[in-house]
């Protein structure tokens, strides 16, 4: 009897001594069971939300950008459409030979993209995280596990619901590939690196720093934006991996930045050396330099626009209480093992981690701005769209800064596990309110998603009935979608390039408005 009782009391924390406040403490069990349990709901709150996304997928129709990319990814081929891209479009290789790809085999590839990337998302944000915990010195248990799937899924949802236009975030392609896929992208780029990076062979790591280069070179011909805020990190990044600084042990790290950026540079020089890009210029009217006054006024004022309008969706500090959640995981003690030492950081290397992201995030921005409103004008700022490539570094930041909170806050609540309970429920109470405040949002994408599709299925089947009776100027009802244009956008038809692809899709020779 005696040997039992002090067991449970070795177990459970004790009715007495040892600072147990009378009993009031969560046994270690009872901790992991509350950490799992609210990682769990997460999960499950989360990822409904995002698999919604998904199968909104099944309702993508064309629109905007869509028609012409279907018509020539059919009539001219995959090696068609990217050589249509680099000589009379924009310069966009790699996001041509993908736009090829996906819309190879009609519209089916745009109705599965969706799902394809919160997968490869998903995934890659998880093997991050899995990097992050073995930096601060956890191991795998199911408390962590949860948390971290959490944090991928959670960080998802505010990406592709927390701003302006959701439906070109996840569901409308050519934003998607331009936009969205670099961000995954450039994760799995970053995995790449760090499993290479831990290999002791030669010719391993030398294939990482050519996978670093290559990818480099694809994102520069896939995404401007992108490019410029990752190789904004990738630069800084690698300038404090220089082995001088005392922050890195070799200087593999400082090579990998390097043949990243270089690689950058390469796809950014053949995608504004091409004869597409130098057309598209040349399309655009005179205007003032980037760099004068006016100009840096006006791109100021739009970046403070920008950033107001993400400021103002409160549901972003959801990834940061969610990351609060993966901290107090990690601090958890496992069993009757005592709680885990988080491994010493030399406190350089820790402020300048923690530091990084902020200048990067906000110079990244900046520089997105300059380039939308090169390319689009005062009004480029509103392409919510391109707000992606820095916004998934954002939340990132955001779920790691937690994650050190809550580290920190397990330490000093390491006398009383239920200050730490209350710390869970609080973090996971966040996060769902951050959830639920999206709720609203993807209700009306999908209302809008389903209406749209259901429209434009009966417009499809009568147009292609008048179509095969011979008919070659055939009536059409715009259909809008995520503020992008529809046919008849201006009253010139010779113009209207969205008409003129319709009219190609259905092999017709033109179409006007009902």
């Amino acid at each position: 009897m005696g040997t039992a009782a002090t067991e449970a009391e070795r177990e459970g924390g004790g009715h007495k001594g040892g600072g147990n406040e009378g009993g009031r403490t969560r046994p270690p069990g009872t901790l992991r069971t509350l950490l799992s349990a609210v990682g769990g709901t997460l999960v499950v709150a989360a990822g409904g939300l995002v698999a919604v996304g998904c199968f909104l997928g099944l309702y993508v129709r064309p629109t905007s950008d869509d028609w012409c990319v279907a018509w020539k990814a059919r009539d001219l081929g995959v090696a068609g459409i990217t050589s249509d891209f680099y000589n009379t479009q924009n310069g966009r290789i790699a996001n041509a030979f993908l736009s090829g790809v996906i819309y190879g085999d009609g519209l089916a590839g745009p109705k599965i993209l969706p799902t394809v990337i919160v997968v490869a998302f998903t995934a890659g944000l998880v093997l991050l995280g899995r990097e992050f915990i073995r930096f601060r010195g956890a191991g795998p248990r199911l408390p962590v596990l949860l948390a971290l799937a959490a944090c991928s899924l959670v960080v998802q949802a505010l990406l592709y619901y927390g701003g302006p236009r959701s439906y070109q975030v996840l569901l409308w392609a050519p934003a998607t590939i331009s936009h969205t896929i670099p961000s995954v992208i450039g994760l799995w780029t970053l995995l790449l690196g760090i499993r290479t990076a831990r290999s002791p062979r030669t010719a391993v790591r030398r294939a990482g720093l050519a996978s670093a280069f290559l990818a480099g070179c694809v994102l520069g011909t896939l995404s401007e934006p992108f490019a410029l805020v990752s190789g904004l990190l990738a630069a800084a990044a690698g300038l404090l991996a220089l082995p001088r600084l005392g922050l890195a042990r070799d200087r593999h790290p400082f090579t990998w930045c390097l043949c990243y950026c270089a690689g950058l540079v390469c796809g950014l020089i053949v995608l504004y050396t091409s004869p597409g890009a130098r057309w598209r210029r040349a399309q655009q009217p005179a205007k003032e330099s980037p760099l004068s006054a006016g100009e840096l006024r006006g791109t100021a004022g739009d970046w403070l626009r920008m950033w107001d309008s993400v400021a103002g969706q409160w549901a972003y500090l959801g990834a940061a209480a969610v990351g609060v959640l993966l901290g107090l995981c990690l601090a958890a003690p496992a069993g009757r093992e005592p709680r885990p030492a988080v491994p010493a950081v030399p406190r350089k290397m820790a402020l300048t981690l923690l530091l990084l992201p902020v200048p990067v995030v906000a110079l990244g921005s900046f520089a997105v701005v300059v380039g939308l409103r090169s390319g689009y004008g005062p009004s480029g700022w509103t392409y919510a769209r391109t707000w992606t490539s820095y916004l998934v570094l954002m939340e990132l930041a955001l779920c790691g800064y937690g994650a050190l909170l809550g580290q920190w806050a397990a330490g000093r609540f390491a006398s009383s596990r239920r200050n730490t309970g209350t710390a869970v429920v609080a973090a996971g109470a966040l996060t769902l309110l951050a959830l639920a405040a999206l709720v609203p949002s993807l209700q009306r994408l999908t209302t809008a998603t389903v209406t749209h599709a259901v429209a434009w299925d009966a417009q499809n089947s009568r147009i292609r009935a008048e179509a095969a009776r011979g008919a070659e100027d055939l009536g059409y009802r715009p259909l809008y979608i995520g503020s992008l244009a529809e046919p008849f956008f201006t009253s010139d038809y010779a113009r209207d390039w969205v008409a003129g692809c319709v009219s190609k899709w259905y092999g017709i020779d033109r179409i006007h408005r009902l």
